[in-house]
């Protein structure tokens, strides 16, 4: 069957309403980007580059309150130290493969090189997952001339998923991953704010694998849908030849501080267990939360006015942040297409009719 979105398959993760688009654009402001390297000649390219503007391209000049959060380190997202020194994003994101991390943060150097600012350094947020099994990932596939392409095009509204930009060649609980996104709206004292997630899936097994709750890796064996790591034993889970990787990218457009950031970008790991991942020990499973609830001027010589939500009223957005996150994941593996790559390996797309049929089975049996 073709290809569709979860909630498309009837499943709907948690409790909280999304957003239009069902995706961290619906966060006011928040623009995404992908450019796609897909072709075999001269080397095999399965690659790319996804890029997060916030605030529709001004993050350089007014800067958002931000938080990450490392659940296992054996990955990189630059900008860190900068982030947990001041509190502050003031960059847009981009994610791309393990290789070229510099490249990415070199682009987007130069690309705020045009943007005032009264900071003569800029110290952008780049993350990267690992692509090398589909993608011949020491051709230095992407450019510079790339990433500004991304960021040129980053638009509001409904956001491509499965085998675009970073995600191209990322697999996922041994079907194919890559990008996925997803909202929730929340209303928290009388006041409505939105919870935007995008991820990078290139993580987990699939024996791990749950869908809201049903373990669908273990009933789509590998003699249904093949593992794509060629060193499996015959009668158990598929090896960890490559450990993966998630990136995972919140926002918000709740007036939070950057501790409050922080605890949101916690919580992106309940969603990543939601759905089966115990974080292996090769796996870069990197966090970050950002909130336009306030306004930093990076300019500014006066003192900020900084509003902030009590604590006691943030239980809503961890729920919210968990689902989205479970939800992006599973819309990462739902749109991803079965891709071939670099010396002929295969990864293949989560089959959709069997997916509805485990959950069908499963609500028969609950019910």
């Amino acid at each position: 069957m073709s290809r569709a979105r979860l909630r498309d398959l009837g499943v709907s993760i948690g409790i909280y309403p999304t957003g239009l688009y069902n995706a961290i654009t619906d966060v006011p402001g928040i623009l995404v980007g992908h450019t796609t390297l897909f072709y075999d000649e001269p080397r095999v390219a399965r690659t790319g580059v996804t890029v997060i503007v916030p605030r529709d391209g001004l993050i350089w000049q007014d800067n958002a309150f931000a938080g990450y959060f490392s659940f296992n380190g054996c990955g990189e997202m630059t900008g860190l130290p900068f982030v947990e020194e001041f509190g502050l994003l003031t960059s847009p994101i981009a994610i791309t493969n393990t290789n070229q991390v510099g490249t990415a943060h070199e682009a987007v150097v130069a690309y705020g090189v045009d943007k005032p600012t009264p900071f003569a350094f800029k110290l952008p947020v780049i993350a990267e997952t690992y692509d090398g099994w589909l993608n011949d990932i020491d051709a230095f596939h992407l450019t510079q001339a790339h990433v500004r392409q991304a960021l040129d095009s980053a638009a509001s509204g409904p956001v491509a998923e499965g085998n675009v930009g970073g995600g191209t060649g990322m697999i996922c609980h041994d079907f194919k991953g890559g990008i996925g996104t997803s909202s929730r709206v929340v209303e928290v004292g009388g006041s409505e704010h939105t919870v935007g997630a995008l991820v990078q899936a290139n993580h987990g097994d699939r024996h791990l694998l749950r869908v809201d709750g049903v373990p669908v890796g273990r009933e789509i064996g590998y003699d249904h849908t093949p593992s794509p790591w060629t060193e499996r034993p015959a009668d158990g889970p598929a090896l960890s030849v490559v450990e993966g990787s998630i990136i995972v990218v919140v926002a918000t457009d709740a007036p939070l501080i950057p501790a409050q950031c922080k605890r949101l970008a916690r919580r992106a790991a309940v969603g990543l267990a939601r759905v089966g991942s115990v974080a292996h020990n090769g796996s870069g499973d990197i966090f970050i939360a950002f909130a336009t609830g306030n306004h930093v001027y990076a300019s500014a010589k006066e003192l900020h006015a900084v509003h902030m939500l009590p604590h006691h009223h943030l239980n809503p957005f961890f729920e919210a942040v968990a689902e989205a996150v479970e939800e992006s994941i599973l819309n990462a593996l739902c749109a991803a297409e079965t891709m071939s790559g670099y010396r002929g390996r295969t990864a293949r797309a989560l089959p959709l009719d069997a997916l509805q049929r485990v959950m069908a089975m499963y609500r028969r049996r609950e019910a």
